[in-house]
């Protein structure tokens, strides 16, 4: 299993225990309400999904990087859900 496999399934995990769905867990944190997630309110769902915290900034950079597809540097639901949907089920 890769390094990013294993983060996406931790990620997974965390979902699937405290919420009924992925679009909650983004309500979740998505703590200022505007319907994407920074930097910060990603490197807290990485924390709650026990990434270690050196990995936090890293792995948070390198989502934003590889799912961020309308260069904003922030994640909306759309770009969510297409990370959530490479985890494998």
């Amino acid at each position: 299993m890769t390094t990013e496999e294993s983060i996406l399934n931790k990620i997974q995990i965390l979902i699937t225990n405290h919420f009924e769905t992925p679009q909650k867990a983004f309500e979740f944190f998505d703590t200022d309400s505007d319907g994407k997630l920074t930097k910060g309110e990603i490197v807290q769902l990485l924390k709650d999904a026990e990434i270690s915290g050196f990995l936090r900034g890293i792995v948070s950079t390198k989502l934003i990087e590889g799912y961020d597809k309308n260069g904003d540097d922030l994640i909306d639901w759309e770009e969510f859900k297409a990370a959530i949907a490479k985890i494998k089920p």
